[in-house]
């Protein structure tokens, strides 16, 4: 699937609701709680914190599926095309940090 269609697909979902999307400013709140929860699961698989005895295993997996689902849903409600804004930063990157880094020996 695309970035355009899980746009679509979001859309749709979110347009179901009486309520619609939320305000932005509540959309970045949503972003920055889920990426809160990312850093906690990544802490406790490769970070020196261990999770409580009793607490259940977490899935990086569907922390980065939410972490996307609010930037989709931040997108649509600015109007933004994903898979445009996605090959502009690419581009930035492979121009701004083309002799940065090392590059592998081919082969």
């Amino acid at each position: 699937m695309d970035l355009r269609e899980i746009q679509q697909q979001v859309d749709a979902y979110i347009s179901q609701f009486k309520e619609g999307y939320f305000p932005p400013l509540v959309n970045l709140a949503r972003l920055t709680e889920e990426v809160g929860e990312l850093a906690r699961e990544i802490n406790h698989q490769f970070g020196p914190k261990t999770k409580k005895h009793d607490e259940p295993e977490g899935d990086i997996a569907l922390e980065l599926g939410d972490i996307l689902f609010v930037i989709v849903v931040l997108a649509n409600q600015l109007d933004i095309d994903l898979s445009e804004a996605a090959r502009r930063t690419l581009s930035k990157y492979q121009v701004r940090d083309a002799d940065r880094w090392e590059r592998k020996e081919p082969g």
